[in-house]
């Protein structure tokens, strides 16, 4: 055996974790929890074996060339579009992420955000603080019903089957849905959901969700385009990724009320945010927190410490996200 394998992590995390990290590994942490330039990120890799990375670290062909030594990068996250994976790959190191996980708790968050753009929770929770509020009238911030009406899902994987059958059995929602692939016939019936067009689905939904992953193929999924076919009273709710909807086209469809309202946990180049959708106010914006309590976050941390636990000790990688790479000699 080797010395311990030195590994980064890169932002800060539960405490108790980072002890159980060093218990297997020579541990740099952070947990100021600032966020470094990619020149700064690269400097803390050179020397490192391995890295514990969230969404917020970008690890491409030029970190990647400034850190030799790397062979895994764990991802606290489903999502992994800060890997560039081909680039990964070719220098054999190993990426993983974290699924299944946070599923049910996304899935709850979704459909919170749902609930909240189309009875219009967020307006009138400002309209109350700023005082204004003093009588009740019939349309008072009257807002589109969940139950019994259409929910559009685009990307059917298990965050989005979690909402399809949270609307369905909860609500007594009718779930169309669109996907690369078509589900199973048993995934549907559970889901209660059919298959149909993207077209289709956005003329066709009361509420649409988005939940699939970002590809440079899923880049801008809804534009300007897409809102022209959704219902003016339509509601659109975005978990999946910033960058699946063009941000600068829906603040327009909104202002204009091309559609009543949307809800996003997302945003292009978070963390800023697109300055209109700062000021119409038929929105929920929520700063990428879907998966946001603690036991499902503590899951994460758990499951991207067992990705470097289990590659080093020579198991492989628990949830890789490209092709295996084999563990350092020595270790």
């Amino acid at each position: 055996m080797g010395s311990k394998p030195r590994i980064l992590v890169a932002r800060a995390i539960f405490p108790d974790i980072v002890e159980r990290l060093r218990t297997h590994f020579e541990v740099e942490d952070n947990p100021g929890d600032g966020i470094w330039t990619p020149d700064a990120l690269a400097a803390r890799l050179a020397d490192k074996d391995g890295a514990f990375t969230t969404g917020s670290e970008r690890i491409d062909a030029a970190v990647l060339a400034a850190a030799p030594r790397l062979r895994i990068v764990a991802n606290m996250a489903v999502g992994y579009n800060n890997f560039e994976v081909d680039a990964m790959t070719a220098a054999g190191v190993q990426g993983t992420n974290t699924p299944d996980v946070l599923t049910e708790t996304t899935a709850d968050f979704g459909f919170a955000l749902l609930m909240a753009t189309a009875r219009r929770m967020a307006e009138s929770e400002r309209y109350l603080r700023a005082g204004l509020w003093t009588q009740w009238s019939y349309d008072m911030f009257a807002g589109g019903d969940i139950h019994g009406s259409t929910l559009g899902i685009i990307g059917m994987g298990r965050i989005g089957q979690g909402i399809a059958r949270r609307g369905a059995h909860g609500f007594g929602m009718k779930v169309i849905y669109h996907n690369r692939s078509r589900l199973g016939a048993k995934l549907e019936a559970e889901c209660k959901a059919r298959h149909v067009g993207k077209e289709e689905l956005l003329r066709t939904a009361d509420h649409v969700v988005l939940v699939l992953p970002y590809t440079p193929a899923a880049h801008h999924t809804i534009g300007a385009a897409e809102l022209a076919l959704m219902k003016p009273t339509a509601t659109l709710v975005n978990i999946a990724r910033g960058g699946i909807v063009d941000d600068a086209a829906l603040a327009v469809a909104l202002r204009e009320r091309r559609i009543a309202a949307a809800g996003l946990d997302v945003f292009e180049g978070e963390p800023r945010v697109h300055p209109d959708l700062l000021t119409v106010p038929n929105m929920v914006l929520t700063p990428h927190i879907a998966s946001a309590s603690v036991p499902t976050r503590r899951a994460m941390a758990s499951l991207a410490a067992d990705n470097l636990i289990a590659f080093f000790d020579g198991r492989g990688p628990l949830t890789p996200v490209n092709r295996p790479v084999a563990h350092p000699r020595g270790y």
